[in-house]
């Protein structure tokens, strides 16, 4: 240590030393030229190298010291935890900590093993439901007023037993969309269609402005979306209209129906809230928004709702708000 300190003591003086060199250089050169006597040279530099070794002596004692001390704090510190890591009391605690650790790791994995075995029976049962359903349809094609009933009915069992799949698809970490252009029209013609059996059961008018839009977005999602808000319209409006209309990247869902109470409005997105309205006649399961807020985030749309459920007839409007980047540009433009 000594030596390592005595070097680097060396090295900070480095400069003072040079001078010195120097200096002794040109006094010799100096007192050569104008044949000066050697003794009073050899003093002067005797003088001023006794100086220079007390000045580096005393800054050599003074590193030497500072070395010292962070060596016996070093050693201080590693004898302290090498004492306190040996005692019986910091072993306990180190073998609780990794039975805890192996604990959380086998939950963890038991845990999605569940979680998968969960997801794998729902999803066969859905599939399985799916053949009493077709075949309930086809008994049910008899144009009646009655058949048309049990239809409607079978139709909105149909919806909630494909719920159960996208709640599985929107909860896991799976990501299974598919980006690319479609033409609006298309997608909200699509959900139309599919709930045209509905408007004309509850006598609903049904005010559709066609667009041109061509989005950027995933078509599977987006349809869920429609279909969950339309198919909130048309549950929630006892009589009157439902209108769909497109304004610049946004898409409005507006009816004529109860309407949302104000306290519920900044709940209606969340997990099984059903508000006033779906407790009445138990309408609601409180998933469908639940699931349209998680798939609209998915896609990067905001979902809003405005409801004034004081004025009758007021009802609610919907809007999904696309992004301005993925209303790439319409129809007639791409024609043309």
């Amino acid at each position: 240590m000594k030596r390592k300190v005595f070097v680097d003591c060396m090295k900070k003086n480095k400069l003072a030393i040079v001078i010195f060199a120097v200096m002794t250089v040109l006094n010799g050169a100096v007192f050569l030229l104008y044949d000066v006597m050697e003794e009073p040279f050899i003093y002067a530099e005797v003088l001023l190298l006794t100086v220079l070794i007390l000045l580096f002596g005393i800054d050599y004692t003074g590193e030497l010291r500072s070395a010292c001390l962070r060596e016996d704090q070093k050693n201080s510190v590693l004898l302290s935890n090498s004492a306190c890591g040996d005692t019986l009391r910091d072993q306990d605690y180190s073998e609780m900590i990794g039975a805890l650790s192996a604990e959380i790791n086998q939950l963890q994995t038991g845990f999605s093993v569940k979680k998968q075995a969960d997801n794998d029976y729902y999803t066969a049962w859905v599939h399985l439901i799916k053949t009493p359903i077709a075949t309930m349809k086809l008994l049910l094609s008899e144009n009646s007023e009655e058949h048309r009933a049990l239809s409607a009915e079978l139709f909105r069992i149909e919806q909630y037993v494909e719920m159960v799949l996208d709640y599985i698809r929107l909860e896991s970490d799976v990501n299974d969309l598919v980006i690319k252009e479609y033409v609006l029209d298309e997608l909200i013609r699509e959900t139309l269609r599919k709930f045209a059996p509905q408007f004309i059961l509850r006598k609903l008018k049904l005010v559709y402005e066609p667009t041109d839009q061509v989005v950027v977005t995933d078509k599977k999602w987006l349809t869920f979306i429609l279909d969950q808000l339309i198919s909130n319209a048309i549950k929630y409006t006892p009589e009157g209209e439902i209108r769909v209309s497109v304004e610049g990247n946004k898409v409005k869902i507006s009816d004529t129906g109860i309407g949302i109470a104000p306290e519920d409005i900044p709940r209606i997105f969340e997990k099984g809230y059903t508000g006033a309205n779906g407790r009445i006649g138990q309408k609601s399961s409180g998933l469908g928004l639940f699931l349209s807020k998680k798939a609209a985030n998915l896609l990067s749309v905001r979902i809003d709702v405005a409801s004034v459920q004081t004025i009758a007839g007021s009802g609610s409007t919907f809007s999904l708000s696309f992004p301005e980047h993925s209303v790439i540009r319409n129809k007639h433009q791409e024609d043309t």
